[in-house]
């Protein structure tokens, strides 16, 4: 099931946010070794304090599984003000139809395999439909992610591969990053749901009870 988080109703979801924040830090500063800020068990950047929308993924016990940052490109984002060398010179990036996704990340060691409810692709998919039906009700029309040529693959195989790139491939650390860009269609959220099998409403009626 699938919570939206912002600006509008942030106050309501203090819990659901701080478990958001400590599965980004087991995620990307304990398993992959990002080099982030961990306060109190919970990665937060300054994007974080800008009115992300979060996209936050919660299975049958009320734990947060799976969730996704998007944020606006009018202002500051994390292409433009972190990883600019991908776009080679190319203006920086800013649309009012156009969103920057980033933090996504699936709850790995809670999460099983195969394509079940509580497995790691049927969660990375709930998410990124979550985060496409609602940027398409919202009016947005593409999304802007910095990936690796791993999720690269994944994407393609689920059928929801970028159209596009900016810039070119960079290497960081020990990844090479690209700059992809996807579009909030209805034909790609299509593509998602066939190869999930995901046909009922993913967004969850707000004020169910959470694990604390």
């Amino acid at each position: 099931m699938i919570y939206i988080v912002d600006s509008l109703n942030a106050h309501e979801y203090g819990d659901l946010l701080d478990n958001m924040h400590r599965l980004r830090a087991r995620v990307f500063s304990d398993r992959l070794g990002w080099d982030v800020k961990v306060k109190n068990g919970m990665e937060r950047d300054m994007f974080d304090d800008l009115d992300p929308a979060h996209v936050i993924s919660v299975d049958n016990d009320g734990q947060v599984v799976g969730c996704m940052r998007l944020l606006q490109t009018t202002g500051p984002h994390m292409l433009t003000d972190i990883f600019a060398c991908l776009l080679d010179g190319e203006p920086p990036l800013r649309s009012s139809t156009v969103w920057e996704a980033t933090r996504f990340c699936v709850d790995t060691a809670r999460l099983g395999r195969g394509t079940c409810r509580n497995s790691i692709s049927y969660v990375t998919s709930e998410v990124m439909i979550g985060a496409f039906e609602y940027g398409k009700a919202a009016g947005v029309t593409d999304a802007v992610a910095v990936i690796d040529p791993v999720m690269d693959r994944v994407m393609k195989r689920s059928g929801n591969g970028p159209y596009g790139y900016l810039g070119s491939p960079k290497p960081m650390g020990k990844v090479t990053a690209l700059a992809a860009l996807m579009d909030c269609s209805t034909q790609r959220i299509e593509r998602l749901r066939e190869f999930s099998g995901i046909r009922h409403d993913v967004f969850q009626p707000q004020h169910v009870e959470l694990a604390a």
